[in-house]
């Protein structure tokens, strides 16, 4: 059990599989199912993935394990937890500061993040219909969208965007089902959410995939996937590589400080933080060998770019044996794993508005959720009514981008490198090295190995992430 933790830990988790069920809950979303298969096709497959993983094991792997070990240490929210680690460490507290950019930038992620999973709830009551129309038509193993053009199926994320109503009911009934889960606690709300969705998540995740190796390219799919071309490694996959596999894990965002300060005393973080690195990594590959085969099946292009989950793959379950069944089972995959990652995303700011203001976790919940909410709104009328909003035009990078690409921009190019930087320097120079010792539980050379990967390693990549992110025509010169 976990020892004594801030108000919103309430008494932890009930045990370390918990904590990783939930853990990996919160690295696995929309980044693994989604952009991981989005940029793998973009960069020309192989080396991208093995640049990729060698990014999580060398670099991802030990900031999973500072934040994790801040959060225990701290007992407290994300920017408590880091003051808490400072006083003990000696040091000044405003290190916390990056604590609270990991808050902040959990707050706007999540605003926009209920929007794209929208998306996906939508596509399960379409493909809802679609299984209940091809049941009706006595042909209920049969492909998806019977007698549709390409056109119209491709056409329907069109109409969801051109639909505010549509927008802001998925986004609504997202949230408040973040919302509720929240509300109810680490134990009954949290806990069982993770012990109920990650189980499940993984056997549609295995189970789709099993269907696309029988019918679908597999062969293709594992030799796009594993044979590196290094001819295709520009510069800017090697920092795409690099910035998905830290942000993949979460890292920047509050969620994995905010969880480990519900982590008991008896758990060994060293291995549960690579399980937690080894489980994302996973299921990023599983959702590559789970998509792709379907796609090269089809003869759909696998640099299709994000419109590849919600334009091709739909266009591809047409053209499958059980492609209705399937593309509903794929559509609740994705609907879990936004899930998972959007109770994190609440969870963190929650914390630290119970921590600071002594709210109950109900009015915390539904304050913060409700903030979120707003923001949304705004985010989902960025597709029609507010189309032409730029709110950063007078910025370059973020000049053509609408509303919910400019929040989804300033976090990702700014914040989140930006609170990686801040931990890993933290961690690498600051916090008390016996400090650091007791609580990972490294041996002395690893412990060595870990300090010199924090101190240098990890700043310089989260910095070039920062940089090229700021100003991506460097690589174009690089």
């Amino acid at each position: 059990m976990a020892g004594a933790t801030g108000q919103a830990g309430e008494q932890g988790w009930s045990s370390r599989t918990a904590f990783l069920l939930a853990a990996i809950g919160a690295a696995v979303g929309l980044g693994n199912i989604w952009r991981f298969p989005t940029l793998a096709g973009e960069n020309g497959g192989g080396a991208f993935v093995l640049v990729y993983i060698a990014c999580v094991f060398l670099i991802g792997l030990p900031l999973v394990l500072s934040e994790v070990m801040i959060g225990r240490t701290g007992r407290e929210d994300a920017a408590g937890s880091i003051a808490r680690v400072a006083e003990r460490s000696g040091v000044s507290t405003k290190w916390s500061v990056f604590g609270g950019i990991e808050i902040l930038a959990a707050f706007l992620i999540l605003s926009f993040y209920s929007v794209v999973a929208g998306w996906a709830i939508y596509y399960v009551f379409v493909m809802i219909g679609d299984v209940a129309s091809s049941i009706g038509s006595g042909a209920p193993f049969g492909p998806a969208f019977q007698g549709e053009a390409q056109d119209v199926i491709t056409g329907r994320m069109g109409t969801l965007f051109g639909s505010l109503g549509t927008m802001i009911g998925m986004h609504t009934i997202f949230m408040v089902v973040t919302v509720l889960i929240v509300a109810n606690g680490v134990h009954d709300g949290i806990e069982k959410a993770a012990g109920t969705l990650m189980p499940a998540f993984f056997v549609l995740l295995v189970a789709i995939t099993i269907y696309g190796a029988f019918t679908g390219e597999f062969a293709q799919a594992v030799k796009f996937l594993f044979t590196p071309d290094f001819s295709q490694l520009t510069p800017t996959a090697v920092n795409e590589a690099l910035g998905q596999a830290l942000f993949s894990l979460s890292l920047g965002s509050a969620a994995l400080i905010t969880y480990g300060a519900y982590v008991g005393d008896d758990v060994k973080l060293a291995p549960t933080a690579g399980m937690i690195a080894a489980a994302d990594t996973g299921v990023a590959i599983l959702s590559g060998l789970m998509i792709f085969p379907i796609v090269f099946a089809v003869g759909l292009d696998p640099a299709a770019g994000p419109v590849l989950v919600f334009q091709s793959l739909p266009v591809a379950f047409s053209q499958m044996p059980a492609g209705s069944l399937i593309g509903l089972a794929f559509f609740v995959l994705i609907f879990f794993a936004a899930l998972t990652s959007s109770i994190s995303l609440l969870e963190g700011p929650v914390a630290w508005v119970i921590d600071r203001f002594g709210l109950k976790r109900l009015h915390a919940a539904l304050v913060v959720g409700g903030g979120a909410y707003l923001i949304g709104l705004l985010c989902a009328m960025g597709y029609n009514v507010l189309s032409d909003v730029r709110p950063l035009w007078f910025w370059d990078i973020f000049a053509s981008n609408d509303i919910l690409d400019t929040i989804d921009g300033v976090t990702g190019k700014i914040m989140l490198p930006l609170a990686a930087l801040g931990v890993s320097l933290f961690i690498g120079w600051r916090a008390d090295r016996r400090l650091v010792a007791a609580e990972t539980g490294l041996s002395a050379g690893m412990l060595t190995l870990y300090r010199f990967v924090m101190a240098w390693l990890a700043p310089l990549a989260v910095f070039l992430i920062l940089l090229f992110g700021l100003f991506p025509g460097l690589l174009g010169s690089a």
